[in-house]
């Protein structure tokens, strides 16, 4: 696989592969929990119906076309190299809680058909909690290597994340990023699981490796696609994964959410449900990346 890039740097032939599809086990699901506890991910193709998700992703891009940051047409997902946003928007907060429950997204995010498969994968009913992470990523950013586990440390032990791509993300445009066996890295693992975080204080749980040197030092490789829309990647809170750099040559916006299940019967964090939910940090949506303007860098966590 060509034109992968990680912090930069061209991802060697040798240490790139392909997320397994498992599309052919659906409707199997003892055959889904165990691929998925020895890979530590699913991969599923066509989830959602595609002009489901297409009218999501044009709900979104128009939203952040009318504050400056998108061309017209606004589904094509071209960024501006401005923003209006500040000026615009009011509170940052609450704009973006807006665009994340727009209607058209919620039907994806929250709609039967992704709640049916998460339900087969997690083998039980399956709850998607309220608070949704949505990411519109510009070119020359990506999501640093991390494991779930220290932002969801409190109620279920079972949630996942679905991972699903809003319009086609090619390996240009910065989709998934996978380390192969991972979820069987316990000296990587055990310390994520000693976190609790809850603050801007709390310790920094991202891997700063390079995920290219990591993958060379365990012997590895590091996993992607070309996702479509409605291609969905399914991992548990001790996968590590991020992104691949966005460097798409047409200045296309990398856009994608996480959405987390758990059974229903299981316990809720609190932090994550409801009509306004207050996130890690008790910040609500104001503390994530997406509610910056697109013209200003993420923090890291």
């Amino acid at each position: 696989m060509k034109n992968c890039i990680t912090q930069g740097l061209p991802v060697p032939e040798d240490l790139i592969g392909n997320l397994q599809e498992s599309s052919d086990l659906k409707g199997k699901p003892g055959e889904l929990k165990r691929r998925l506890k020895e890979d530590g991910y699913l991969f599923l193709r066509g989830v959602i119906d595609r002009d489901e998700v297409l009218t999501a992703r044009s709900e979104i891009f128009e939203r952040l076309a009318n504050v400056g940051e998108i061309k017209q047409p606004s589904w094509e997902g071209f960024f501006t190299g401005r923003s209006d946003r500040k000026e615009t928007a009011g509170d940052l907060g609450a704009f973006w809680q807006s665009v994340c429950e727009g209607p058209a997204l919620r039907q994806v995010t929250h709609g039967p058909h992704l709640r049916a498969v998460m339900a087969e994968v997690l083998g039980d009913p399956a709850r998607p909690q309220d608070y949704l992470f949505l990411r519109p990523s510009p070119v020359g950013r990506a999501t640093p290597l991390h494991y779930d586990y220290p932002f969801f440390a409190r109620g279920s032990d079972r949630i996942h994340t679905a991972w699903l791509a809003l319009g086609d993300v090619p390996v240009t445009d910065g989709p998934l990023l996978v380390i192969e066996g991972s979820n069987h890295f316990t000296d990587l693992i055990e310390p994520a699981t000693a976190v609790d975080y809850d603050s801007k204080d709390s310790p920094a749980v991202s891997v700063m490796d390079s995920p290219i040197s990591l993958a060379q030092s365990r012997g590895t490789r590091l996993l992607t696609a070309n996702f479509e829309p409605g291609d969905l990647a399914v991992f548990g809170m001790t996968t590590l994964h991020g992104t691949l750099d966005n460097h798409s040559s047409f200045g296309r916006i990398r856009l994608s959410c996480d959405i987390r299940f758990q059974p229903m019967a299981d316990e809720m964090d609190k932090r994550y449900f409801g009509p306004n939910p207050k996130g890690s940090t008790g910040i609500g949506y104001g503390e994530l990346n997406g509610a910056k303007p697109l013209t200003e860098p993420w923090h890291t966590r």
